[in-house]
């Protein structure tokens, strides 16, 4: 009975120096959740206008770029897919996966071959295991995306869809991204947009319907404005969709590491809780111990006179 309540005094220490880290992680989770939504909020505004300036352009000019152009017969589509580079997120990256793997299976029901490319470890990893190729993989900076990476990933899916077919294999006829959008603290929801060909998605980076489009002069033409915009359009849509996910990720780790540490505080109730009953359960039995071995000493001298 000793042993059996040592047991549970280790578990109670293991369990309790678990519950210091997952509160640890909250807590900083909680912390920088902050400012990866100040900044998600910081980026709004740009993508906002950058996209009436497009919509402008793409409505009152009679040019067709190569970025807006609708196949005839899409054969190809690339999808990238935004997870995170570490776990303990609950079911954050799991999610996006499975809505990446249905729009797969659509674009595939579609008679469409598709290319995966991956944002974070955790995408790359979960291809990796069933073999599936990856095109190319971005990570190390899930919850701390930069403009960069986002002009990086643009660069790449832009020069896929633009490249002549056959081009190394890589080249498709649509560009999907999947990501987690960041709702509130309680609801992250993924979420797959169409990039390429372009088209205007209505959102909270998207004009309202009932928004009158700016009037431009396009100089030097629209053809060239269209060149400068249509890249910028897309890199900056995919710097909204990273960092909509590093507050999503973190929203989702916080939530996961409170939910560990209120699970753990149930644990070592329970432990305590089960280690005294096995005390009190011992000093009762070495209590009875006594008392028996005491009667039976008292009966021994009785029999003896």
């Amino acid at each position: 009975m000793a042993l059996s309540v040592r047991e549970y005094r280790a578990r109670i220490r293991s369990t309790e120096s678990m519950k210091k880290i997952t509160r640890a992680m909250e807590l900083i989770a909680a912390s920088r959740i902050i400012k990866a939504q100040q900044r998600a909020q910081a980026a709004a505004p740009y993508a906002r206008e950058l996209t009436r300036a497009v919509s402008a352009v793409a409505t009152f000019s009679n040019v067709d770029h190569a970025l807006t152009l609708e196949p005839e017969d899409p054969k190809k589509a690339a999808v990238l897919i935004i997870t995170s580079d570490r776990g303990l997120a609950g079911a954050y990256s799991s999610s996006v996966i499975k809505e990446a793997e249905r729009l797969v299976e659509k674009l595939k029901g579609e008679g469409k071959d598709v290319d995966l490319y991956t944002s974070g470890r955790k995408g790359e990893a979960y291809f990796k295991f069933r073999q599936r190729a990856v095109v190319q993989s971005w990570t190390g900076f899930s919850d701390q995306p930069t403009y960069d990476v986002a002009a990086e990933i643009g660069a790449t899916l832009i020069e896929a869809f633009l490249a002549e077919t056959g081009d190394e294999g890589h080249a498709v006829d649509e560009v999907h991204v999947v990501y987690t959008r960041f709702r509130s603290m309680l609801s992250q929801e993924p979420t797959a947009v169409r990039l390429l060909p372009l088209e205007v998605v209505e959102g909270t980076e998207a004009p309202e319907k009932a928004d009158l489009l700016p009037l431009y002069e396009f100089e030097p033409s629209p053809s060239e404005v269209l060149d400068s915009l249509l890249p910028r359009y897309v890199q900056s849509r995919i710097f909204f969709a990273l960092l909509q996910a590093a507050a999503s990720e973190l929203a989702a780790r916080q939530k996961a590491m409170k939910s560990a540490t209120d699970n753990a505080d149930e644990l070592i109730k329970k432990y305590k809780r089960i280690a005294n009953q096995a005390r009190q359960a011992g000093i009762t039995q070495e209590i009875s111990e006594i008392v028996g071995g005491v009667n039976a000493l008292a009966d021994a001298q009785a029999g003896s006179e």
